[in-house]
């Protein structure tokens, strides 16, 4: 069994699992962790208003979990955050 570790906060894990803890984010992220996508590409995927994917977009790149590069005038995403990573690959 392994040992309580009580000097660990576990802080940011628990922003992560909160943050993916929306069905439409888990969603992108799961999707952005196969290939990078533009908000078109996602909002289309996904059948939602594109507002909607980028509220979620925004809120998921303010935690950290993904980026955007610009490439001429869009922006293509993809998943930096290494925990959300490992979340999405164990959620399989």
């Amino acid at each position: 069994m392994p040992e309580f570790n009580k000097n660990r906060d576990f802080t940011e894990e628990s922003e992560v699992l909160k943050v993916l803890g929306h069905p439409i984010r888990l969603k992108i992220v799961a999707g952005l962790c196969t290939k990078e996508c533009n908000v078109k590409f996602i909002w289309e995927c996904l059948g939602l208003p594109q507002a909607t994917v980028s509220q979620h977009l925004a809120l998921l790149k303010n935690k950290g979990i993904i980026e955007g590069k610009r490439d001429g005038v869009e922006v293509h995403y993809s998943v930096v955050h290494p925990l959300a990573i490992k979340i999405v690959e164990i959620l399989g």
